[in-house]
């Protein structure tokens, strides 16, 4: 059977896709950042907060880690409005990617603060530090190259899966394929596009990630 394949017509659509693939990258570095703001003091919180603090943000967590993110982008854009709370399809998806990805860096960080040896804290308060410059300069940046790796694959993993925000007809790449696809009716060619676009976007902040970590991060232990 002869097979029939046109990029060209698909490549006719590249401005779309590169418009969708700018969205993608915003969306995705603006949901990594809003979403450090939420895990970082939702971390703290988890490891020297009150009870009432650490059972809410526990309770936050969990809920995020064990319900599926597609539904959790229905609630922020179909559910939310019903209590009043209307937003466009962008920034709904900018919520919920940040809820998610807010939550999972949480159990992240967590782990990178209780891996920090309790000696080095204690000669920190011996030193007069304060609680918070305790935390930013003793805890922090060691837990943070501890866990680099870990926070930096979740956060691929955020823009892979920020393709589930076309279901709400964000202007997504995802969103760009699935109008370019019913045009065209070229399928295997549109997402063969799509897959090498995603996979450029992926290795491009593997490297990013990788040149931050040598810069600013990586640092000798002895």
């Amino acid at each position: 059977m002869a097979i029939n394949l046109n990029f060209e017509t698909v490549f006719a659509y590249w401005p779309q896709f590169l418009s969708g693939a700018g969205l993608t990258l915003r969306l995705s570095l603006l949901a990594m950042v809003v979403g450090l703001a939420i895990a970082i003091p939702c971390a703290w919180a988890r490891v020297e907060g009150p009870a009432a603090l650490r059972r809410a943000v526990r309770g936050y967590v969990e809920i995020i880690r064990n319900t599926p993110l597609l539904i959790q982008i229905y609630i922020v854009f179909f559910g939310l409005p019903g209590l009043g709370v209307r937003m466009s399809a962008d920034s709904a998806a900018l919520v919920a990617l940040s809820l998610n990805v807010g939550a999972y860096s949480t159990e992240i960080i967590r782990s990178g603060i209780q891996s920090i040896n309790k000696g080095q804290v204690e000669a920190a308060k011996a030193l007069g530090l304060g609680a918070l410059q305790t935390f930013r300069f003793v805890v922090l940046r060691p837990a943070l190259r501890n866990i680099y790796p870990a926070l930096t694959s979740q956060f691929i993993i955020l823009m892979l899966f920020s393709s589930l925000v076309s279901v709400i007809a964000a202007n997504d790449l995802s969103s760009v394929a699935n109008h370019v696809q019913s045009v065209t009716f070229r399928s295997f060619e549109v997402y063969i596009v799509v897959t090498a676009i995603y996979f450029v976007l992926s290795s491009g902040l593997s490297g990013v990630f990788s040149l931050i970590f040598q810069r600013f991060i990586d640092y000798p232990t002895r």
